[in-house]
């Protein structure tokens, strides 16, 4: 079976498209036949970035490694079941036909709480969740007191994730790798930056998830997204000599890979 990896969370804005394309290219690099799926039927920002990278190698006549996109496949109101939700009909039918042809199965999934999110939540063998290095969006994992020293309690994300990870359990599936994983990280030692990494390392005590080395703040990715582009490419575009800030990114991505632990991984990049 297909290892399913699932980047998510209920946040806007927390650059879970550039990790799933990073991560995605990175296990194509490797050798691995990659499916990647975009959960977000309205925004899109995933699909946008494959689309961006197909229209890139034509354009330049380059062949680059990539994970292959796939559409959720179209059901008829006719093949459901009584009861049966059709976005459950149309994602099952995916993961049935991507399985047995693929290493792993990567979904992005939208910053907002929907029905198709909240099963592929249910169906991830690792879940990663980036998170910018802010309590604002600390607050989508748990409530904290006004000096961010003391939690309160879990928030609403932490909660579906909990519901998930017991859906997997009643199943008799083995359980979810919950991975946090600390996104756009200020270079300076700020009190916040420190007051975050100690709430987070409580917290990951608390619920049961990791936390793994995440992306800094770098301009590198937005300006890579408009050709669908990632860290690995730069090379072969003839960019051999790299700066500083892009050696220190792409260290970070194999930092990120092996804190995962992915199944028959070897970073070898």
């Amino acid at each position: 079976m297909a290892h399913i990896i699932v980047v998510g969370n209920e946040k806007g804005g927390a650059g879970k498209s550039t990790v799933s394309m990073h991560i995605g290219t990175a296990l194509a690099r490797m050798g691995h036949r990659v499916a990647v799926m975009d959960m977000d039927l309205r925004q899109r920002t995933f699909a946008r970035y494959v689309t961006n990278r197909k229209r890139t190698m034509e354009q330049e006549g380059l062949t680059l490694p990539s994970p292959v996109f796939h559409e959720l496949p179209e059901v008829a109101p006719t093949e459901l079941a009584p009861g049966e939700n059709i976005f459950d009909k149309r994602l099952y039918r995916a993961l049935e036909e991507l399985a047995p042809v693929s290493d792993f199965i990567l979904i992005d999934c939208p910053g907002s709480h929907t029905r198709l999110s909240q099963v592929a939540h249910s169906l991830a063998d690792t879940l990663i969740t980036p998170l910018n290095d802010s309590f604002i969006d600390f607050d989508l994992l748990a409530n904290t007191d006004s000096e961010g020293n003391k939690i309160l309690g879990p928030s609403v994300y932490s909660e579906m994730v909990w519901s998930a990870r017991q859906l997997r359990a009643q199943t008799g599936m083995n359980p979810i790798d919950w991975v946090v994983l600390r996104n756009r990280l200020g270079t300076q030692a700020m009190v916040n930056k420190k007051k975050m990494e100690s709430a987070i390392n409580r917290l990951s005590q608390r619920i049961g998830f990791r936390v793994v080395p995440g992306f800094s703040e770098r301009v590198i990715f937005r300006e890579l997204f408009p050709r669908g582009l990632t860290l690995l490419d730069l090379k072969d575009l003839g960019i051999t000599s790299l700066n500083m800030s892009n050696i220190a990114a792409r260290q970070e991505l194999r930092d990120l890979l092996k804190a995962l632990q992915l199944p028959d991984v070897d970073v070898n990049f």
